[in-house]
């Protein structure tokens, strides 16, 4: 007899995003000539490089002749790409092997598949608010309780709480964890670890044996000095942490999809000794995924050097334009704000206390622009949403401009 995971049914309602675009598409019938403004999920707007789109076009002029064909390549990514990340860590003073990285279709997906190579009853801890990803994937994986409609959180999870007080910066477990998910720049909340927060946390998973999952997909969007942009910054980081990235917000691949996984071959964890994790995660790959697109890791690539990266990093000047128009307009209407600087994503506090999903109709009923509720990324997020800067400029000022004729407070 065929059985259902059960552990689906412990997730709390639908998932984020999709939940938005149903109480925006709801809201569209009822008010079919409004032009919905949308400063809410985090998918980027503008055109490929121009430098990335001619390296995919080159790919596929050689698919199309047989004698420069190729099929599979390998589970881990091209050897060419692989190679072209391990020079672009060196720009952070970070030396890696080409063999510890594994190239795939998205730091989403990587992030919730990196559970498979840890054990079902590992205590996670993950910073609160998050991405959903890290927590709904550690549901679906069994890791969980049920969820607490009242503390808007599941048993068993460890929250490492991020608030105004601590700068949206938490500390470490004060009990042993063993997985710990961290994302820096952060996603939603914008904040960044500092080299000496991220020590703290890189100093307890050595301690404990314990393993951190650090998201680093934002670090292209880090504008002040003296901040990481990857954990292998930190002395130690190599023997306890698993860094994610992607091409997805720096060269607009979204679409594209093409990420990366780093797994060190020092890392270790409570039973397996170095090297033992790098070869879980290739053997997980080998297994379950046939390598990422060949066209997209022509395009990668293209974007990690030359015109391609200076390419993308104005793609990324140009989203901070868009964050700080976007910071500047909610602070004049009476908001508090955090992010916009080192993030594409603004952290507004809802006012008057108001609950983050009701302020979110509001803006949408007042000024037809639309946002994310923060309680969609973890109990620490209610009061707040998130603001996107991933949109076409002119959109993002007509939503800006609409918010300050419609909304004000004192």
């Amino acid at each position: 007899m065929a059985t259902i995971n059960k552990n689906f049914e412990k997730l709390a309602g639908g998932y984020l995003f999709p939940e938005i675009a149903r109480r925006t598409e709801l809201w569209q019938k009822d008010n079919p000539e409004a032009k919905i403004l949308r400063l809410g999920i985090g998918n980027t707007t503008e055109a490929l490089p121009e430098a990335v789109c001619n390296a995919m076009r080159a790919k596929i002029d050689a698919l199309s002749d047989r004698a420069t064909y190729t099929g599979y390549g390998d589970e881990q990514g091209d050897t060419y790409l692989r190679e072209a990340l391990m020079h672009y860590y060196r720009r952070y003073g970070v030396s890696l092997e080409a063999t510890e990285f594994f190239v795939s279709d998205g730091a989403k997906s990587d992030a919730a598949n990196i559970q498979d190579i840890f054990g079902k009853h590992n205590v996670i801890a993950v910073q609160d608010p998050a991405y959903p990803v890290y927590v709904d994937s550690n549901v679906v994986g069994g890791r969980t309780g049920l969820f607490d409609k009242q503390k808007l959180c599941y048993d068993g999870f460890v929250y490492l709480k991020s608030c105004e007080e601590n700068g949206f910066v938490p500390s470490p477990p004060e009990g042993k964890v063993d997985l710990i998910y961290l994302c820096s720049p952060n996603n939603p909340t914008g904040a960044v670890f500092t080299h000496g927060q991220l020590k703290a946390f890189v100093d307890y998973a050595l301690e404990h044996k314990s393993v951190i999952i650090f998201d680093s997909a934002y670090s292209e969007y880090i504008t002040e000095e003296g901040y990481p942009h990857s954990i292998y910054e930190i002395e130690g980081a190599k023997g306890c942490a698993i860094e994610i990235n992607s091409f997805s917000k720096f060269s607009g691949f979204t679409g594209v999809r093409l990420g990366w996984t780093i797994v060190p071959k020092a890392l270790e964890c409570e039973d397996a000794k170095a090297g033992v994790l790098n070869a879980l995660w290739n053997r997980r790959q080998c297994t379950f995924f046939n390598g990422a697109s060949n066209i997209a890791q022509a395009g990668g690539f293209a974007a990690l050097s030359g015109e391609g990266y200076e390419q993308s990093r104005a793609l990324v000047d140009y989203y901070m334009e868009n964050a700080r128009i976007i910071r500047e307009g909610l602070t004049r209407v009476g908001l508090t704000v955090y992010g916009g600087v080192n993030s594409p994503y603004i952290w507004a506090k809802t006012p008057n206390g108001m609950p983050s999903w009701e302020f979110f109709d509001l803006l949408l009923d007042s000024c037809h622009v639309v946002v994310t509720p923060g309680a969609g990324f973890g109990p620490a997020g209610e009061h707040f949403v998130r603001v996107s800067s991933y949109g076409h400029r002119e959109n993002v000022v007509k939503a800006i401009a609409s918010i300050e004729e419609n909304l004000r407070y004192e």
